[in-house]
């Protein structure tokens, strides 16, 4: 196969980029990044890569880049690369790696890390099983046949995680208080405030969340601190859809301590969409929110270093348990949890949760053996 690979430089480019994947997958499992968050990191001067066939036919498509802070976290110097997708001829992916490997070499990377868009503690990963169940807003989805091209080219695995899926939430008669349990004693003897999210302070809320989120997760391997400007970017929009009895924080004697965000799960919006969220669709969003009030996906939750294997999150887990049944929400699913986490997915088990997709990330050496 003939195959040619060109920079994203045109709307028609971008709009074969953003195509691509809904061609390639089934329509009813695979949720698209949405265009405008695509268009953003273009804008930004994330290059954007198409590769096409004789017939000028995408068949293939990634984006490179490199960031300082993911290098001083792991160590060495990596050549990232994301929003990866590949028609089934394994030419595609082998022109991809070519690709990315070039970039790595104009960069001085030795290791390439993926798929990610744009860091691992954003979105992105391959699906490692549970193929026949759909994706989710902030989730990967891709067939049976992703990870086997990434392994037979030579990619390890990192990070290796698991998403989870509690159904049935409303049928149960579960007491959330003997589900979760915390002595309520706690509260007043060290100065408990459980917070809610609010939709029109949500701008004055973040900058507490956001240095609650850094230094929650500074310890894990993957994670990479983002700036507060990167955090409200990532969460534009989320004022109009924030279920507010679902974002919760804890204050310990006034200081925040803990938090937990789940969101009302969109994903048939955008797979309806094909992810297009142009200013027509987020009104027609917003007019029908209420319909996607049904499901929800736990985004992020986490504890300040000092306040760690109190049980702060127990508390807050009972909270938005109550919360998701007293709003009718029937399902919970959240994003990747890593294997040895044993806590989080203790909290997700408690109410009848299970595994569903397998999850990772890739890393090769540059210019290694395939």
């Amino acid at each position: 196969m003939t195959l040619t690979v060109e920079r994203v430089g045109s709307r028609r480019a971008l709009r074969d980029f953003c195509a691509l994947p809904m061609r390639l997958h089934p329509r009813e499992r695979y949720v698209p990044v949405p265009r405008d968050q695509v268009r953003r990191w273009a804008r930004a001067g994330i290059e954007l890569y198409l590769v096409r066939d004789r017939a000028g036919r995408v068949v293939g498509r990634t984006c490179t880049h490199t960031e300082a802070r993911f290098d001083a976290k792991l160590g060495g110097r990596h050549q990232l690369f994301g929003l990866t997708e590949f028609a089934e001829d394994p030419a595609v992916f082998a022109r991809l790696v070519e690709l990315i490997e070039e970039r790595a070499a104009r960069a001085g990377a030795d290791s390439l890390f993926g798929p990610v868009a744009l860091l691992p503690n954003q979105t992105g990963g391959v699906i490692t099983s549970g193929f026949t169940e759909r994706g989710f807003v902030d989730s990967a989805w891709n067939p049976a046949r992703y990870p086997e091209t990434y392994e037979r080219a030579g990619f390890a695995r990192r990070f290796s995680a698991s998403t989870w899926i509690c159904p049935g939430l409303t049928e149960r008669v579960d007491d959330p208080a003997a589900t979760y349990v915390f002595d309520d004693a706690r509260i007043a003897a060290e100065q408990l405030v459980i917070r809610r999210g609010s939709r029109r302070r949500l701008a004055e809320q973040l900058p507490i969340l956001h240095t609650m989120l850094n230094a929650s997760f500074a310890q894990l391997g993957y994670y990479t601190p983002i700036t507060l400007d990167e955090l409200r970017a990532q969460t534009d929009g989320l004022a109009y859809l924030l279920d507010e009895s679902l974002l919760l924080w804890l204050e310990r004697a006034g200081e925040p301590v803990a938090f937990t965000l789940a969101v009302p799960d969109i994903s048939e919006f955008l797979i309806r969409i094909r992810g297009d969220l142009h200013p027509g669709n987020r009104v027609r969003l917003l007019a029908t929110r209420g319909r996607y009030r049904r499901e929800a996906v736990l985004i992020i939750k986490g504890t300040v270093p000092g306040a760690q294997g109190r049980g702060y999150l127990t508390l807050l887990a009972r909270e938005q348990y109550r919360a998701l049944r007293a709003g009718g929400y029937d399902t919970l699913r959240s994003t990747w949890v890593e294997d040895d986490n044993g806590a989080s997915a203790a909290q997700y088990r408690r109410i009848g949760g299970r595994e569903l997709h397998g999850h990772t990330f890739y890393a090769k050496p540059v210019g290694s053996a395939r």
